[in-house]
């Protein structure tokens, strides 16, 4: 059996390397072939395998196109980021890695901590099936827009938002990164920013020291949804297929954003390969809400392109990592004498006051 799986793995394995043709699809992404190896040494030898595959590849002057390789299961999936590619390896090793699970009985007062503050105005920008997320970037070619600028909460520097991403499950119960007392929501916006008083744009500061800023809201299922999704989720139907894009104007990043004060802060690292650990991440301490129709047209994204079609992209998330005693700060004050003892400040906990199911 074991000698079958490996044989199986290093098929796999050259069957991606012949992807590169024209009009073959990715291995990975068939759902219905999902690797059964007994033990993770024999995943790890298809990897090495996989490696030798990529030097001889390499050899022929067929170049490699890392970012289409990884994904959100088997064995390309997130518990195999850091084997793929050396370069990734922090995915495995590193000890700050997001996301994490929030658990309010750990959570550390900080009175230090500022209000976060966002820009109201409101931009274009161009939205973006990448076959793995849906991505909002701010701005459009040949055209001068206003940055918008995140400044106060945990921060030191000015950060100028970067994109927006969306990360959501095939179910009602699955769906976001970042879990609340083991609780996950069917979705997750992150509202990524980079250091603007160091670095020029968001790939010279991914890979540096207090480089990128990503703020976290938790989408919960509601009747009504968050009037500032909406922009989003109406242009998610024209970006159903991978590499498609379309322009979407006057988007308020600040409006997609909850009004609440409180937050929840972590040093961690981007959710997606090459996991680099120079995020500082802000969680704000209340959810938005998201409709059932928002959600189905989320559904129905495509991880493939109309020419090389795959399935729909669901379950786009990347499981919870370990804390590894790192600090989980909020400027939600637990020791108020006057909340101590009033039931009162328990709706303030917005997560943990709700039974999120």
């Amino acid at each position: 059996m074991r000698q079958r799986n490996t044989q199986w793995i290093t098929m796999r394995a050259a069957e991606h390397a012949r992807s590169h043709a024209p009009k073959l699809p990715h291995p990975a992404s068939h759902g219905g072939l999902t690797p059964a190896p007994r033990g993770v040494g024999v995943l790890v030898v298809g990897v090495l395998l996989l490696g030798v595959l990529l030097d001889t590849v390499g050899g022929l002057g067929v170049s490699w196109d890392w970012g289409k390789w990884w994904t959100y299961d088997g064995i390309s999936g997130p518990q195999f980021w850091g084997l793929i590619n050396p370069e990734w390896s922090l995915c495995t090793h590193g000890r700050r890695q997001s996301p994490v699970n929030l658990d309010p009985a750990i959570l550390l007062f900080d009175p230090n901590l500022r209000p976060l503050h966002v820009d109201k105005h409101r931009v274009s920008g161009v939205i973006n099936n990448t076959g793995h997320s849906v991505v909002f970037t701010l701005g459009v070619a040949g055209h001068h827009h206003p940055s918008i600028n995140v400044t106060g909460g945990p921060l030191s520097y000015r950060y100028q938002v970067s994109h927006v991403q969306v990360h959501f499950g095939a179910g009602d119960h699955i769906g976001s990164e970042h879990t609340v007392n083991g609780t996950a929501f069917p979705a997750e916006l992150q509202v990524y920013g980079f250091n603007s008083q160091l670095f020029s744009n968001f790939s010279e500061a991914v890979n540096r020291a207090h480089g990128v800023v990503a703020i976290s809201v938790l989408l919960q299922l509601g009747t009504q949804g968050h009037p500032g999704l909406r922009p989003l989720t109406d242009a998610v139907q024209r970006v159903r297929w991978a590499g498609t894009s379309s322009l979407v104007e006057r988007v308020s990043v600040r409006a997609l954003l909850p009004d609440s004060h409180h937050y929840i802060t972590y040093d961690g690292s981007l959710t997606q390969p090459p996991c680099h650990e120079t995020v500082t991440w802000v969680l704000v301490n209340r959810p938005v809400y998201i409709t059932k129709q928002q959600l189905h047209g989320l559904r129905q994204i495509h991880q493939g392109s109309k020419d090389m079609p795959k399935g729909k992209m669901l379950n786009n998330y990347r499981p919870t990592q370990q804390l590894y005693h790192r600090p989980l700060r909020t400027n939600i004050d637990f020791t108020n004498s006057r909340q101590l003892h009033c039931p009162s400040m328990a709706p303030q906990m917005y997560y943990t006051a709700n039974t999120w199911r």
